[in-house]
């Protein structure tokens, strides 16, 4: 009866797909499909597999939202999509 419920270790680990957590997956499976459809199946396991590797040296260390950070910086206004924060040009806000 100890065994019916799932207790987590930890409240902060993310969610998980599989090993891989949800931005893991789709830089994985992303390159993968691609692959698959324009049958250069070895290309896109490479480039997946690639695509994983490099996501998840970029995130060593940091929060799960650095990437997000990251866009808003440096990427036009409109790419992240955040309607309550201030474009990421204005640095001094009035007030």
């Amino acid at each position: 009866m100890a065994d019916k419920y799932a207790i987590p270790a930890r409240l902060d680990d993310p969610e998980l797909i599989g090993f891989w957590t949800l931005d893991e997956f789709i830089a994985m499976v992303l390159p993968f499909i691609w692959g698959v459809l324009t049958q250069h199946i070895l290309i896109g396991i490479i480039l997946g597999f690639g695509c994983w590797w490099g996501l998840r040296k970029a995130k060593a260390g940091r929060a799960a939202s650095w990437l997000l950070h990251l866009a808003y910086w440096y990427l036009p206004g409109g790419f992240v999509g955040l309607r309550a924060t201030p474009p990421s040009f204005l640095r001094l806000m009035a007030g």
